[in-house]
């Protein structure tokens, strides 16, 4: 039988639609259901690609006797942590809070009132290496229900009172200041791997939004210490197996220090962020492998993750079948030397693993090796290295193919706008400046659609039925903006600012304060407010970054003193924790800088435009267009008047200009400097 899940949208809710638990969605009638039968909730939160969440469906939600258990003790509710990411941090804050650590998939015990009372990640089927069965688990949890009920109250009351009374501690008064900045590239420096690249142990997951800091903070101060570390991170990345060496594109994380071996899934963020890094640290350095790596991880984000209606999925399973029609980790990427030979020949396939680093014994599971650049093979053949590449990427193109979740989430989609409509502005690729056009255009036309608030996802076209949440906003609008730079469209400030709008009325607090739902979501057992980047920028440093750009490019000033509210936070964690507030320290570089404003009255696409695209002051803005109708479009370029009849930029800070100038290596002297004023 089908249950529940069958009528939902999410592509990780439908592959559990056929499982014989009587699975429920998050709703009002879940938990009304919990209460007429006086049983507690069992929340199992996960998401498509997640490698544990499909083990544990497998052994245990596909399990008769298990499904018949649960069906008979507990009201079941299955979350996709992508489409409800308010619901996944509430309840992933109280099983950190309880247990020390979190993970996917989660499984959280909660009372009618979701109230949570007992946690925990993945259970296995049998008890081992000292965790209970799934089963001890399930039948624990349903005695205590019954005989200790007053015992599971006073639990679940102290973890609620516990979790309210973490109000967020931020910066209070003040942004982040040229010691803060300073501190937190100390802290950068102290936990960079000299060796390896990147930051902390293993697993090492890849610190996009700290190489965004690193590269502003270069561009702003001439730091080499903080280029070095950014371009060394991107080269060991780009080398190693946590890349795609014939596809393009990175996985989500590399379980050792040394970029190796990854977690093979392919998440959109992930490539669209570092998409975005690659083609600036080109911009900085006019690397030829970071041209490359940004190009190809573009082309594989177009290849692989568009959908038929323009936007982009959200992810590339990890697993898929190997040769014996087995479900395992990493069968589609990963090579033995007899592989090879079978492809290849005797001759080029001693050459490919030499250059690709394919051993006997192999770097990953069963003899197989991940393809990386190990870089010992000596000076190479590019011709023979690019036909090898095409030879083994059409044998691969024959093996079965990941699983691919088909939602389409308004966050990372607005990630990727910007990558593609940067990277194709600097390589002059307007196909990919298309292709980012056409995903914006999704976002407006179903994400916003009739209601004018985002909403989280869509699939096929469609919206979902969940809100969009801070983050949403924060990064459709740096989408948006990226976009409105790029081709000159006003249109993309005016819906920016249209989202904008909604963050001051909607999700700001006191003194500047920011929450990840709105004023009038579904009310949880807590408001969730992190301000953290991890895999993502947070909504509130996303949000910040969009607000301060915002105002450099029309004036505002509410939107300005947001953003400085919103980066008090940067200035409390900067200096404590750089790793996890990247994407905050890199727009309190924007602040420091000014941002700058740059306009460009001239046609778009012209010297002068490419020559503003490609300057390096940090979160810099650039509004571009000629006639009497420009100003209309872009407030920067009101009463700028060409000069001599010539195009003419004016680059301003603080709404405070230089001289005007009519040539494009002036301009580019006046983007790279330190700012004046």
């Amino acid at each position: 039988m089908a249950n529940r899940l069958a009528q939902t949208s999410s592509p990780y809710l439908l592959q559990h639609a056929d499982n014989p638990v009587d699975w429920w969605p998050w709703s009002p009638e879940a938990f009304e259901e919990a209460r007429r039968r006086d049983v507690p909730v069992l929340l199992s939160v996960g998401y498509a690609s997640c490698h544990w969440c499909h083990v544990m469906a497998h052994e245990s939600f596909e399990d008769d006797a298990t499904a018949a258990y649960m069906n008979e003790h507990f009201v079941s509710v299955k979350v996709d942590r992508e489409e409800r990411p308010d619901v996944d941090a509430v309840y992933m804050e109280a099983v950190q809070a309880a247990t020390g650590h979190g993970g996917w998939p989660m499984t959280v015990f909660l009372t009618a009132d979701g109230e949570p009372f007992y946690f925990g990640t993945y259970f296995p089927p049998e008890a081992r290496h000292g965790s209970p069965s799934f089963r001890q688990v399930l039948e624990g949890v349903a005695a205590a229900w019954k005989d200790r009920r007053d015992e599971v109250a006073e639990v679940a009351g102290r973890i609620v009172a516990d979790l309210a009374g973490r109000s967020l501690v931020h910066g209070g008064d003040g942004v982040p200041g040229e010691s803060e900045v300073a501190q937190a590239l100390l802290g950068l420096t102290r936990e960079y791997d000299e060796q390896h690249g990147g930051f902390g142990g293993a697993p090492k997951f890849p610190p996009s939004m700290a190489v965004e800091f690193l590269l502003r903070h270069y561009a702003r101060t001439g730091s080499e210490g903080a280029l070095q570390m950014a371009a060394d991170t991107c080269a060991a990345m780009a080398r190693g197996g946590i890349y795609d060496q014939l596809g393009g594109g990175f996985a989500r994380y590399s379980v050792d220090r040394e970029w190796i071996v990854p977690h093979f899934e392919k998440m959109l963020y992930d490539n669209a962020l570092l998409c975005r890094v690659y083609a600036h640290l080109w911009r900085a350095t006019g690397s030829d492998e970071a041209r490359r790596i940004a190009l190809e991880t573009a082309d594989f984000m177009v290849r692989e993750l568009r959908t038929a209606e323009g936007g982009f999925a959200s992810a590339l399973d990890a697993d898929s079948e190997d040769a014996d029609g087995r479900h395992v980790e990493g069968a589609y990427y990963v090579w033995t030397p007899a592989q090879l030979r079978e492809v290849l020949g005797e001759d080029d396939a001693a050459f490919a693993a030499a250059y690709y680093g394919v051993t006997e014994d192999g770097t990953f599971e069963e003899g197989a090796s991940v393809l990386r650049l190990p870089g010992d093979a000596g000076p190479v053949d590019a011709d023979r290295v690019a036909d090898v590449r095409a030879r083994l990427l059409a044998a691969r193109e024959q093996r079965p193919r990941p699983g691919r979740d088909d939602k389409v989430v308004a966050a990372w989609n607005g990630l990727a706008v910007a990558a593609l409509a940067e990277t194709g502005a600097y390589f002059d690729r307007p196909d990919l400046v298309e292709r980012a056009t056409e995903a914006a255009d999704l976002l407006v036309r179903v994400h916003l659609g009739e209601v004018a608030r985002l909403t989280r996802t869509s699939k096929d076209g469609r919206a979902g039925d969940n809100a969009g949440v801070l983050e949403d906003y924060g990064d459709v609008a740096e989408g948006f903006l990226a976009l409105a730079a790029v081709t000159g469209e006003g249109a993309w400030l005016e819906f920016a600012g249209f989202l904008l709008d909604i963050v001051l009325e909607q999700f700001t607090g006191e003194g500047g304060q920011l929450y990840d739902t709105a004023h009038d979501a579904e009310q949880l057992i807590r408001r969730p407010q992190d301000p953290t980047d991890s895999a993502t920028p947070s909504g509130w440093t996303a949000a910040a970054g969009a607000l301060l750009s915002y105002a450099a490019y029309t004036g505002s000033e509410p939107h300005r003193t947001a953003a400085e509210g919103a980066l008090g936070v940067v200035k409390a964690l900067g200096p404590r924790v750089p790793r996890f507030v990247g994407w905050g320290l890199a727009v309190a570089e924007a602040l420091l800088d000014g941002p700058r404003e740059v306009a460009v009255a001239g046609p778009v696409g012209g010297e002068l435009h490419r020559t503003a695209l490609l300057g390096r002051a940090p979160g810099a803005v650039v509004a571009a267009g000629e006639g009497p109708g420009a100003g209309a479009e872009f407030p920067l370029l009101v009463d700028r008047p060409l000069v001599g009849g010539q195009p003419t930029a004016y680059v301003c800070r603080h709404f405070v200009c230089s001289a005007p100038t009519t040539n494009a290596g002036e301009l580019a002297a006046a983007l790279a400097g330190p700012a004046g004023g």
